[in-house]
């Protein structure tokens, strides 16, 4: 009874997705480009975007010089979007836009190129090539439409992108800090305050360097210690003169006293 269930269910979904693949095939196969470009336009607005996407590549070259053009090449673009293909929907969005600039549309061609090159940064530990592309392209669409009611998101999601380059950064300072390489970190904790002079993270920056060059001071030969230690009390009062509110403003003191103590031991053993 049950075997002869899963073969009736198995009968009946065969049966349905050969009857639901059957048009597409035809459509396919057939040589009648407005029969095509129907059968294209209905299994996309059933949102059935592969069977869509490859009518319209196979329609795209056979309509370039039709008013049916625009609007196929409009939703073969949105149909590798809806597909989640970003790498392909960005170049045809950005593809729209180069061929039609005074389309309707492509304003809002132009920001899914970006949005997709969003969607495509990885993770802030791998390679942001194209979280800087998408930086890019979203600023310069934020420069040609300020008014777009996509810019407030456009502008999100390049914040969103240049705190992951900040994050990217700060770990490679935190990392040669952690493998005790500390006047690397030193280096690159001042480089990621320099380029991202307006981040949240600048006193934790700021404080670190204090820590570095601490540390660095005590791993040192005595005759590099007291410019090392000195370092150490300056980057101290730099962190207490920019960021006089600071939570970590009491940790840095410790090394503040313990640096200050050091150098005055140095002094009494030179004299």
């Amino acid at each position: 009874m049950l075997a002869n269930l899963r073969n009736f269910l198995f009968i009946l979904t065969f049966g349905v997705l050969l009857v639901s693949c059957t048009g597409y095939e035809k459509a396919m196969r057939s040589k009648d480009v407005n029969y095509k470009l129907a059968k294209a336009n209905a299994f996309y607005d059933k949102k059935q975007w592969l069977h869509a996407n490859s009518l319209y590549e196979t329609l795209l070259p056979v309509m370039r010089h039709t008013r049916n053009y625009e609007p196929v090449l409009y939703r073969y673009a949105y149909s590798f979007y809806n597909l989640k293909d970003y790498l392909s929907a960005s170049y045809h969005f950005k593809n729209f836009v180069e061929e039609f600039p005074n389309n309707k549309e492509s304003e809002e061609m132009e920001y899914l190129y970006g949005y997709c090159l969003y969607k495509l940064s990885p993770k802030s530990s791998l390679d942001q090539s194209n979280t800087e592309r998408a930086m890019e392209a979203l600023q310069s669409f934020i420069n040609t439409h300020p008014d777009s009611k996509y810019a407030v998101d456009a502008n999100k999601y390049i914040d969103e992108s240049r705190l992951k380059l900040e994050t990217k950064e700060a770990d490679a300072a935190k990392l040669y800090y952690n493998i005790g390489q500390y006047k690397s970190a030193t280096i690159y904790y001042r480089q990621v305050m320099r380029e991202y002079p307006e981040s949240t993270n600048s006193d934790f920056y700021q404080y670190m360097i204090v820590k570095s060059w601490y540390k660095l001071a005590m791993a040192s030969y005595k005759e590099k210690q007291e410019e090392r230690f000195a370092n150490a009390l300056s980057a101290y009062q730099e962190l207490v003169d920019g960021y006089p509110k600071s939570k970590y403003l009491r940790d840095a003191e410790k090394y503040y006293t313990l640096s200050d103590k050091s150098i005055k031991k140095l002094r009494n053993e030179h004299k």
